[in-house]
């Protein structure tokens, strides 16, 4: 099986000014995406065929990064209209793998998207949301969710006509009688090749999906300076008390010469 891990990121951000380059406690930003696919690697070389990483991005100083860890990738340019802030991300990854697969004459069977924005993984979560994918064999893609603190059928409200209800009309009268929901976190998603090869397809509710449910690391989405301050007190906590998280801020340095 070969596999292709894909990290991308552009070079502007309105919310908050060139967050894919921050440091995050100690290290840039995008090498904990790193860190976690060297371990992947070095974990689970012998159980894919290959594997391959490529960076797509607009950023200069996003390549100048990666370029000093040992980490070997191909870098593929962003097209400009991919550049903006209602590009599709899964356009940006169907353009990754095809230009990939057009340069080193390889299939990917499966490829791999990591959030450059998603520091708290662990190198389980990223095997686990591969092997939904395999083992299911009639979905098309699958990607990483947590249990989700608001419920549309329960306690999430929508404005009608100056008044406000559930989103979900319903009659719950407690969260547990109402469906279990899950927040998409951005962090992982695997896609078959045949799915994301297909021009009919332009994201993942395009087709059949599974999920991992990853540990609940209250989920943030990196919009804006305070949520950057917030994940690095989030972040510190999980780093000190959960090995599996702290591995992959250990393992920078040995991907990286400071």
């Amino acid at each position: 099986m070969n596999l292709l891990f894909t990290v991308c990121g552009r070079a502007g951000s309105k919310g908050f000014r060139s967050k894919n380059i921050q440091t995050f406690l100690g290290f840039p930003l995008p090498y904990y995406t790193f860190s976690a696919i060297d371990l992947f690697i070095k974990n689970y070389a012998n159980k894919y065929n290959n594997i391959t990483v490529a960076v797509n991005t607009d950023s200069s100083e996003l390549i100048a990064l990666f370029e000093q860890t040992a980490i070997i990738f191909k870098t593929v340019s962003r097209k400009p209209e991919q550049a903006t802030d209602v590009a599709s991300k899964y356009a940006v990854i169907k353009d990754t793998m095809i230009e990939c697969q057009n340069d080193s004459e390889k299939i990917f069977d499966i490829v791999v998207d990591l959030d450059i924005t998603s520091p708290l993984r662990t190198l389980e979560d990223v095997e686990l949301t591969i092997q939904a994918l395999i083992q299911n064999l009639q979905a098309d893609c699958s990607f990483s969710v947590t249990h989700s603190r608001r419920n549309p059928y329960f306690n999430m409200v929508i404005e009608q006509e100056g008044f406000y209800e559930r989103v979900l009309k319903s009659d719950f009268n407690a969260r547990q009688q109402a469906p279990v929901i899950y927040d998409m976190n951005a962090s992982i998603y695997a896609y078959r090749n045949s799915f994301l090869s297909a021009e009919s397809t332009n994201g993942v509710f395009d087709g059949k999906a599974v999920v991992h449910v990853m540990e609940d690391t209250a989920v943030l989405d990196i919009d804006s300076e305070e949520d950057f301050k917030l994940m690095k007190v989030i972040a510190q906590y999980f780093y000190k008390n959960n090995k599996k998280y702290s591995d992959i801020r250990d393992n920078i340095k040995n991907i990286v010469s400071f």
